[in-house]
């Protein structure tokens, strides 16, 4: 069984980088390419497709990214509520961010996934769209999609409009 790319990017990002949960951040400055980043990335969900190899046909993918936040260089916690197999689970990963200019670059090289392979991807986010490449050890492929803003949540003790 094949697993979607957006899952399996989820898999690696949590079971390839850990960040002591325990320890104090440290304060991070953002730049201002970083602030818009964390706003245009903060309770939204992203929606689009992935191929697999050369095969011409797409299949859907939709995530849910509550918030982003810079935790040390280069390296970002997306808190996510993630559907797959038709259960949901909120997981925080911690993802490498590269800069192409003010342009954010998702980078991953070589992550063990425990049971599923070696995974690496890059995944571009400019204006309102995500593209990429992912791939494993014997197959791989592009995924592209939006990024569309979420409604806004209701606070906790305010009823829903």
């Amino acid at each position: 069984m094949r697993i979607s790319p957006l899952l399996a990017l989820t898999l690696l990002l949590s079971t390839a980088i850990g960040i002591a949960q325990d320890a104090a951040p440290a304060p991070v400055t953002l730049t201002p390419a970083e602030k818009q980043f964390q706003e245009s990335m903060t309770n939204v969900t992203l929606k689009g497709f992935f191929t697999v190899g050369d095969e011409p046909a797409t299949h859907e993918d939709s995530y849910n990214i509550e918030r982003v936040t810079k935790v040390k260089d280069d390296v970002w916690n997306f808190d996510a509520r993630i559907s797959y197999n038709q259960r949901e689970f909120k997981a925080t990963v911690a993802v490498p961010v590269k800069w192409a200019g003010e342009t954010p670059v998702l980078t991953l090289s070589n992550y063990l996934i425990k049971g599923h392979g070696i995974f690496s991807a890059r995944i571009l986010i400019y204006n309102g769209m995500y593209a990429g490449t992912w791939g494993a050890q014997d197959h791989g492929g592009k995924m592209f999609g939006k990024i569309l803003k979420n409604e806004a949540m209701p606070a906790k003790n305010e009823a829903p409009k």
